[in-house]
């Protein structure tokens, strides 16, 4: 059996040679068959899903059942997850973004008093794994009331969503809200990550090159790297940063106190940095790969539970 997560800007898949992560943007093109056919030799597939919100979708729903139907084309026999902690198969309402449920669901034994915090390219899950009653059957909405969902992610975040204006030089300059730069960008500008982590496509469709990354993060004040300078760029990729950390402390010490965990766990592509925020532990040094694709690796381990 294979684990697959099906978001809105990767696929991911978990089979017993690790972690497989494939960019799959579901509001441009709909690969998802053309992507698990290439592990049709499994003899099933555990999904979990978070794709239905993307904006090519009419609704929630008919996000479900396009997945579910590529998918079961590929995998006829597939086991869907759900946010009320069991398996479908068929596309019902409850599958609707459960690809941090399950994560809870696997890891909440083993770690019975932990905060497990989750940042991917788009957005930050905040898990209390105390509290598995409390947590079946959230939606993304009421994860957003709670602050147990951010959406800020370590690759895909519009640098505007944060930033109205950086100080240069004394100066306070508002920025455009065009969607000139992301938080990869400023990431990769501040040495937080290297171009090769740098998976998803940029706003321009160039390379996640330094250069590239600099004229990007340019555009938000409207210049040219050439025109305000280097050090004026970096200011930028710092401001949105030093937002970045401010809020997802604050909202992490936030549900810890709520909750009462006792320690932190980070787990996502943005683990390493997530740790160094947050003094947690970060999973990856004893999982290796398979901690950046975490939902991935749990509804593979459920779906075996139950074979």
């Amino acid at each position: 059996m294979i684990g697959i997560d099906i978001g809105g800007a990767n696929l991911k898949v978990v089979d017993e040679n690790g972690a497989h992560i494939h960019y799959c943007p579901l509001w441009k093109e709909t690969p998802i068959r053309e992507i698990l056919n290439g592990y049709s030799s499994a003899d099933n597939a555990a999904v979990v899903m978070s794709g239905e919100l993307a904006d090519c979708f009419a609704s929630k729903q008919e996000g479900i059942e396009f997945i579910c139907a590529a998918v079961r084309d590929i995998f006829p026999d597939a086991i869907f997850y759900g946010t009320d902690g069991q398996f479908h198969t068929q596309p019902v309402s409850n599958l609707a973004a459960a690809n941090w449920l399950v994560m809870a669901d696997v890891l909440r034994h083993q770690y019975p008093t932990s905060l497990l915090v989750d940042m991917g390219s788009t957005t930050t899950d905040v898990i209390p794994l105390n509290a598995w009653e409390t947590l079946k059957g959230q939606t993304d909405f009421t994860r957003l009331k709670n602050s147990l969902l951010l959406y800020y992610g370590l690759l895909r975040t519009p640098v505007s969503s944060l930033v109205r204006s950086v100080d240069l030089d004394g100066t306070a300059v508002r920025v455009s809200t065009e969607y000139f730069a992301c938080s990869g960008d400023a990431h990769t500008l501040l040495g937080l990550i290297t171009p090769k982590q740098y998976t998803t496509a940029a706003p321009d469709g160039c390379s996640p090159s330094r250069d590239h990354c600099m004229r990007r993060m340019a555009r938000m004040v409207c210049a040219d790297v050439e025109e305000i300078g280097e050090d004026r760029v970096l200011q930028i990729a710092r401001t949105y940063v030093s937002e970045e950390q401010e809020i997802i402390i604050h909202a992490v010490r936030d549900v810890q106190d709520r909750y009462g965990c006792t320690g932190i766990l980070t787990v996502g592509v943005g683990s390493r940095l997530l740790a160094s925020w947050l003094d947690a532990h970060d999973l990856a040094y004893e999982m290796g790969s398979v901690a950046d694709a975490m939902p991935a690796w749990a509804v593979r381990e459920a779906g075996l539970r139950i074979v």
